[in-house]
């Protein structure tokens, strides 16, 4: 009896002193995901990267769990689609990140409506890239406080971005704060914490249960970041666009350690799961070195946003909850972007419709609580989208993956054993046709099945004085104009 005594409580303690002893099942934790915009694998120091200085970031890595192959999709709105509903992008519609196209299905039933349905408080902060017309906005997608730029980008006026966006980019910017336009002051990063912040604490001063969802727009082009977080890089002899790029990502981290200094002082932490990722590859991998051409850190990976390669799919994940997770904990398993919707309608206690979409994800609960539980391989199909109008078909395979555990199928014609080879050098596909057939079949029957439901397809594109923003923002200004607005007026 006491030999299997011991053996259990080694059981208990060999995953890093964690005795999760009890399912996480409906323990209803509050939620605060931030996710940043074209930041890869090779964007923080804690994933080796020797020019960038990420202590925060780094810091909440070494207490956090993380998923080590975790996979989104290779560009923003299709992910930012996954997230919101459990499935495929192509499967809710989303197949470009422009040109309509980067509408959310409007029969999907959302995350942030799941959670609401739970009795959580819902919040964005940033960039919501699902839709601007007036069905498709976050607040009536199930948020209850946004604050948002338009479009997929501040200042991409053309594509429906607030029209005084395009000259005053990432500072002092003109956003959507739930049904009013207003004018904001200061770097845009620092704007959507604060606002963030200011919402979190309202939310835990109420006692009341809340997903914070703070969705940058940095380090995404323009590569703009205030002149003291640039200084550093120009200084090293860094070209303006890196030590852009890279200052926006230090900025990133510093409000990321400001928010946690918050969470641990209003006592959050104890009952809040903080996730940290991003929602694609990296951008902007070349630059220059005291005047020399050179190529960024990114991992070792191959390709880069909008490439099927791993570059492009595979980013951080990094799961923090204080005394219910382990510290310092791998997850080496295939996971993905569409697992999270599953896994916080569990943690929450969602009792979903009979009637919705169909979720194409999986709970990561049983990987939260056990790390090396059994976890069934899977395919996650990948396509980078964006075919011209009318070329979808002859677009079938281009840019496009097969991942499993294993394999990771590209363009229809190269197979790389990824545990062997991360960063896909050697085609293996001689070797293996029968592993070529199998991913080929699955890859077009799910080809077949999604066309039906990629809703977006042949919609006219829109003129920049006829976006949906343009339009709303010149008819408020004549109205009641454009009020300041502060992080104290979050309500």
């Amino acid at each position: 009896m006491k030999k299997i005594f011991t053996l259990a409580l080694l059981a208990i303690c060999i995953f890093d002193g964690l005795a999760q002893t009890t399912s996480l099942k409906n323990s209803r934790p509050n939620i605060i995901l931030v996710m940043t915009d074209d930041q890869g694998m090779g964007d923080l120091a804690c994933m080796g990267n020797e020019v960038l200085k990420t202590p925060h970031i780094d810091a909440f890595y070494n207490e956090s769990m993380r998923f080590t192959d975790f996979q989104v999709s290779p560009t923003c709105a299709p992910t930012r689609s996954a997230l919101m509903s459990g499935a495929r992008p192509f499967e809710v519609g989303v197949t470009h990140t422009i040109m309509q196209r980067e509408r959310l299905a409007l029969d999907v039933f959302t995350m942030p409506q799941a959670l609401q349905s739970a009795g959580y408080k819902t919040g964005l902060f940033g960039k919501w890239h699902l839709g601007d017309d007036e069905a498709y906005l976050p607040t009536n997608r199930g948020f209850d406080e946004v604050l948002m730029h338009g479009a997929g980008g501040i200042g991409q006026t053309k594509y429906g971005d607030f029209p005084p966006n395009e000259e005053n980019l990432y500072f002092d910017n003109v956003l959507l704060h739930n049904d009013t336009i207003v004018q904001t002051e200061g770097f845009c990063t620092d704007v959507f914490f604060d606002a963030a912040e200011a919402w979190i604490k309202q939310q835990e001063d109420a006692k009341q249960p809340y997903f914070a969802y703070i969705a940058l727009n940095a380090p995404h082009a323009p590569l703009v970041a205030p002149d003291a977080y640039k200084k550093r890089f120009l200084d090293l002899g860094y070209d303006e666009g890196t030590a852009g790029r890279y200052g926006m990502i230090e900025n990133i981290d510093d409000n990321f350690g400001v928010l946690m200094e918050k969470l641990e002082a209003w006592g959050a932490l104890d009952n809040t799961l903080v996730i940290f990722m991003t929602d694609n590859g990296a951008t902007h991998l070349k630059g220059s070195l005291n005047g020399e051409k050179i190529t960024h850190y990114n991992a070792n990976l191959r390709g880069s946003k909008n490439s099927p390669f791993e570059g492009g799919t595979h980013v951080p994940a990094f799961w923090y909850w204080k005394g219910k997770l382990g510290t310092g904990v791998d997850i080496n398993a295939l996971t993905a972007h569409i697992d999270m919707y599953q896994t916080f309608c569990e943690l929450a206690g969602v009792k979903l419709p009979k009637k919705m979409q169909e979720l194409s994800g999986r709970s990561l609960l049983p990987l939260l609580e056990n790390p090396n539980v059994a976890w069934e391989d899977r395919e996650l199909f990948i396509h980078c989208g964006r075919w011209a109008p009318g070329e979808r078909e002859e677009a079938k395979f281009q840019k496009s993956a097969v991942r499993t555990q294993e394999w990771r199928f590209d363009n229809n014609s190269q197979l790389y054993n990824i545990p062997n080879d991360p960063s896909e050098t050697n085609d293996v596909s001689a070797a293996h046709p029968e592993v070529i057939a199998r991913l080929q079949s699955t890859y077009n029957t799910w080809w077949e099945n999604v066309k039906p439901l990629m809703v977006n397809e042949g919609l006219p594109i829109v003129e920049p004085k006829d976006q949906p923003f343009a339009k709303r923002y010149y008819k408020q200004l004549e109205t009641i104009g454009i009020p300041e607005w502060s992080p104290e007026e979050t309500k």
